[in-house]
């Protein structure tokens, strides 16, 4: 696996993302959407940041430590208004 960088949520704004889902089975994703709920609850409910694994257009994988406030169809919304697409997130710690 490819070095992962540690990432600030504030800088998130900086990077470019992909329109190609990074996890090809179905199954998986399924988990990444179960887990980005679970983390939504407890982000929500107990304040609880979790780490999100994502990777970039240029393929660098990054990694931040925060909360998410919010799971849509398409994007999670992090503390301080900050998106990052599902199709771009590898992981969910």
């Amino acid at each position: 696996m490819k070095t992962i960088e540690v990432i600030e949520k504030e800088d998130i704004s900086n990077v470019s993302f992909t329109k190609r889902e990074v996890i090809s089975d179905p199954e998986e994703r399924k988990n990444r959407m179960a887990d980005l709920y679970r983390s939504q609850t407890l982000g929500n409910l107990l304040r609880t940041k979790v780490k999100l694994t994502f990777k970039s257009a240029d393929e660098k994988i990054f990694q931040v430590y925060t909360t998410v406030w919010a799971v849509g169809t398409d994007f999670v919304s992090l503390k301080g208004g900050v998106y990052i697409p599902i199709s771009s997130i590898l992981k969910v710690d």
